[in-house]
């Protein structure tokens, strides 16, 4: 699962290769215009890439996928995350697999390791080598509420988790889906192949990333500082 990332340093997604992959500069600018985050939990609202139909473009997106068919919204809760195998069938997922996926940039994520013999889990960071921004690989959704509500849409967005990498399966059995900038286009392209598609959604190459232990500090969503993911004293 990934239940907590960070965008720690938003400027750096002006150095992502956005023209060169066929997206125009000015969305980076859009996106990297936000403040330093550590620790984003679900239910927070920050702006995206989002594809459909129309095109792309950076919408404001709230973590926690609520599908446009739902009675009400408290369905988010449960769908922070997306399983890799599952997003093609399940109700909740497939028609935005289809028809609206995102990218959701970043770059620090959180997993948390059981300890042996307790109940308690011991969070780690983990983030690209040269602490670059990445993009999670996620679906969206506009959901409207039925009356008495006003129809006010809301959009929403959950994060597709898959195996992890060596690095990772040392803390979690899933990390999230990572697609590489070379892969965006096919990722935000809603009319292409649902097989070539499918195929984006893989663990990241094990030198993409390193992870350490953090602070427990970073269990509580209230905390956002630079102190959640540094590596622990030893």
């Amino acid at each position: 699962m990934c239940g907590r990332y960070g965008l720690s340093n938003p400027a750096r997604i002006l150095d992502l290769p956005f023209a060169e992959h066929g997206l125009d500069p000015q969305l980076a600018e859009m996106l990297a215009d936000v403040p330093a985050r550590w620790n984003i939990a679900p239910a927070s609202t920050v702006r995206a890439l989002a594809a459909d139909a129309r095109g792309v473009h950076v919408a404001s997106l709230t973590w926690g996928l609520v599908p446009f068919w739902a009675k009400d919204r408290t369905i988010g809760q449960r769908l922070a995350n997306a399983r890799d195998d599952g997003v093609r069938d399940k109700p909740s997922f497939r028609a935005a697999f289809k028809a609206r996926r995102a990218l959701v940039f970043a770059d620090l994520f959180y997993e948390w390791q059981v300890v042996p013999g307790t109940r308690s889990k011991q969070p780690w960071c983990a983030r690209r080598p040269d602490r670059g921004v990445f993009a999670f690989g996620a679906l969206w959704e506009s959901w409207t509420p039925r009356a008495p509500e006003p129809p006010v849409p809301l959009d929403t967005f959950t994060l597709i988790t898959t195996t992890p990498n060596a690095v990772m399966a040392r803390v979690h059995d899933r990390m999230p889906v990572i697609v590489p900038p070379a892969a965006w286009r096919t990722w935000l392209d809603v009319r292409a192949p649902l097989e070539a598609v499918q195929a984006l959604l893989a663990p990241l190459p094990d030198d993409g990333l390193e992870a350490w232990p953090v602070t427990r500090e970073v269990n509580n969503p209230r905390a956002d500082g630079p102190q959640c993911a540094e590596p622990l004293a030893t």
